[in-house]
């Protein structure tokens, strides 16, 4: 990974690659994301999530978009996001 992280989300896409969401670097609760491409080992950094968050749930729907909800930023958060397969899918 580019940035270190824990409590944080993986979410296998239908193509394979690995969308890691928020979670806490050492001081707060991130909203950087980054895609994995287990077929060449690479990071590529993505879009930032409009909040904040770790301890939160990801899950990946039948579209292959990826649903982020919840979780933590010294509160907890009711707010979700929706990662369209069309756009991490690159």
């Amino acid at each position: 990974m580019n940035i270190g992280r824990f409590s944080h989300t993986a979410s296998v896409l239908p193509n394979g690659k690995v969308l890691v969401t928020g979670g806490y670097d050492a001081f707060s609760a991130m909203n950087s994301t980054e895609l994995y491409d287990p077929s060449i080992g690479t990071w590529q950094m993505t879009s930032y999530m409009n909040y904040a968050r770790g301890s939160h749930s990801a899950s990946v729907l039948k579209n292959g978009n990826v649903f982020v909800a919840g979780g933590l930023d010294r509160i907890g958060l009711s707010t979700s996001e929706l990662y369209e397969s069309s756009q991490i899918n690159q």
